[in-house]
């Protein structure tokens, strides 16, 4: 899956001569706490997140009050608080690779790039979207994990056996086994109830980690 697939597109963004206050009404007002900031080019000039934002907002034992506050934050542009350079992923990168990024950098999106263009955003949220997708979680069925000898063809026969039983895979997820010449996997199955699931792979000598 790459990244074009699951980013959303067309996202909410501001100018970096927004002030803050536009810029908390927008995200207060979209539901958001991300928002691309760009140049007057429409190009991607920096990120607002609602942790910005909160580190510009005075102390609380500022002498300050409402009005003032207010006052400051209708002067400060969103330049002056966005994170800058930006972390930025591509439309084609794979999902893993840019839920990595994310992790690697301790950071809850990315804006997705073409060029300085912006298309689009990936958050937190989105990833989680594909990580259910992938384990097939919105499908009724049998969920089974396992580890088997990694061989040629294993898969294969698995499926093939499942198919037999009029059987269908709607998600199956691969991870590295305890050992080299293992591999583990999770499956979601159809079509069949857990007894015929536990005889096939108990037939295909396959090591049953967990089915419900």
């Amino acid at each position: 899956m790459i990244v074009s697939r699951v980013m959303t597109k067309n996202p909410i963004y501001t100018y970096v001569d927004a002030t803050m206050s536009e810029a908390r009404y927008l995200m207060d007002k979209e539901k958001i706490s991300h928002l691309p900031v760009l140049d007057r080019e429409k190009n991607l000039a920096g990120i607002a997140t609602k942790r910005d934002m909160l580190k510009a907002y005075p102390s609380p034992a500022t002498s300050l009050d409402m009005y003032e506050i207010s006052y400051l934050l209708s002067k400060l542009t969103v330049d002056k608080v966005m994170t800058k350079p930006v972390i930025t992923t591509v439309e084609n990168e794979v999902v893993e690779k840019a839920a990595r990024t994310m992790a690697d950098n301790n950071i809850s999106c990315l804006p997705v790039v073409r060029g300085k263009l912006l298309l689009g955003i990936v958050t937190v949220k989105d990833l989680f979207q594909a990580f259910i997708n992938a384990f097939g979680a919105r499908h009724n069925g049998v969920r089974i994990s396992f580890v088997m000898r990694e061989q040629p063809g294993q898969i294969a026969k698995l499926s093939h056996a499942i198919a037999e039983k009029n059987g269908s895979i709607v998600s199956f997820v691969t991870h590295e086994g305890d050992y080299l010449a293992e591999m583990g996997g999770t499956m979601k199955i159809t079509g069949l109830d857990i007894n015929e699931v536990t005889n096939i792979f108990k037939n295909a000598n396959a090591e049953i980690l967990d089915i419900r």
